[in-house]
């Protein structure tokens, strides 16, 4: 049984690491199965894609497409063709595709065109109800065409079954995201901002913004990051920033002496400052997954989620996009008010295991 496993931008890799652990640990116990790593090559660069590979131990991808950049359509179409050709070579039993990102929709397409090969979503039936987003036209195509969907809560399940998908193909697994958290956080490790600024345990705040809703627009980002600026009661703020809101950034011209912009950061650098933060202010999904399990304070700013759980459950809290929601936030932070959260229902470090036994024992390949 070939399985390829699609990864193109950074969180794929998080999300695909476990799933390859555990493939290959089925491997070694005789189950017929191995896998091909294609990587779509969405803005490649060292520090957004081959950091991960080595923090993460994923292996060198098989093929990679080296689709590059480019518009919406210019990416899907890139690669299509070129999986495609990967594709009339040598014919997998399934294709197994991870989240919402283009990689996600181009490769499925392009599987069920071609002799309706099957494809398996991990992170299938996640849904933020928001056609403005592109990551969720990627879902609701994805999900309209795959075969197999692998689900990380009940919610989930549910939307797949009021969009017609029977029981029997929605697999309630968990999140593999989390697998990877909790794998890694022993080996988390101080970036050199800690020492650099004396930070200390639950006496700064971490931001993330790039969505376009926050950033394209210099006036609005500017009036979010003064009222965080004005909120968190001299706290040290700090900003990785993506190289798009960097650019944007570089007109608006705040400057705060508490305001502290760096250079991304690798997972394991990264992680640690949230694991330490005293909260995480982001518009960022992924991130409010890691805070819920780190149960580290979150607020999102933007008006919708796919992840609803993270706030039923754990520490999230969605504040919208007007500035005004983030005072009142803070205020709720410091009084010590703060939801303690839980975790939700299997996310437990076990979640790509599950998927791979459920390849290896029940779809009909």
């Amino acid at each position: 049984m070939l399985i390829d496993i699609i990864a193109g931008a950074r969180p794929n890799f998080v999300k695909i690491a476990p799933i390859i652990d555990a493939i290959k640990k089925e491997e070694s116990r005789g189950c017929d199965i191995h896998y091909r790593l294609i990587h779509t090559g969405q803005h490649y660069d060292k520090k957004m894609s081959g950091d991960f590979f080595e923090e993460l131990g994923i292996p060198e991808p098989d093929i990679n497409l080296g689709a590059g950049s480019g518009s919406q359509a210019e990416q899907t179409a890139a690669i299509m063709v070129k999986y495609e050709k990967v594709l009339m070579e040598t014919r997998p039993d399934l294709v197994l595709v991870v989240g919402d990102v283009t990689s996600t929709m181009a490769c499925s397409i392009t599987a069920k065109k071609l002799n309706n090969i099957k494809v398996s979503h991990v992170e299938a039936g996640i849904r933020s109800g928001d056609l403005t987003m592109p990551e969720e036209i990627n879902r609701m195509v994805t999900d309209a065409i795959t075969d197999y969907f692998f689900t990380t809560s009940e919610k989930a399940n549910e939307n797949l079954r009021n969009a017609g998908v029977s029981d029997d193909r929605i697999f309630f697994v968990g999140n593999t995201m989390i697998d990877t958290l909790l794998k890694q956080m022993p080996r988390f490790k101080k970036p050199a901002i800690w020492d650099e600024l004396a930070l200390k345990e639950k006496e700064y705040i971490v931001m993330t913004l790039h969505r376009p809703a926050n950033v394209d627009q210099e006036q609005q980002l500017g009036e979010l990051i003064d009222t965080i600026i004005n909120s968190s009661r001299g706290l040290p703020l700090i900003f990785p920033v993506h190289p798009r809101t960097a650019k944007i950034l570089q007109n608006v011209g705040i400057q705060a002496s508490n305001l502290h912009l760096i250079d991304p950061l690798g997972y394991l650098e990264f992680n640690y400052l949230v694991k330490n933060a005293k909260a995480v202010i982001t518009d960022s999904g992924g991130i409010t997954e890691e805070t819920t399990v780190m149960r580290v304070p979150c607020m999102t700013l933007r008006d919708n989620t796919e992840r609803p759980e993270t706030i039923t459950v754990g520490t999230n809290e969605l504040l919208g996009t007007h500035p005004k929601a983030i005072k009142p936030a803070f205020d709720k932070l410091f009084s010590g008010n703060w939801k303690k959260g839980d975790i939700p229902e299997l996310w437990d470090g076990k979640t790509a295991q599950r998927i791979v036994n459920y390849i290896c024992n029940y779809l009909k390949l």
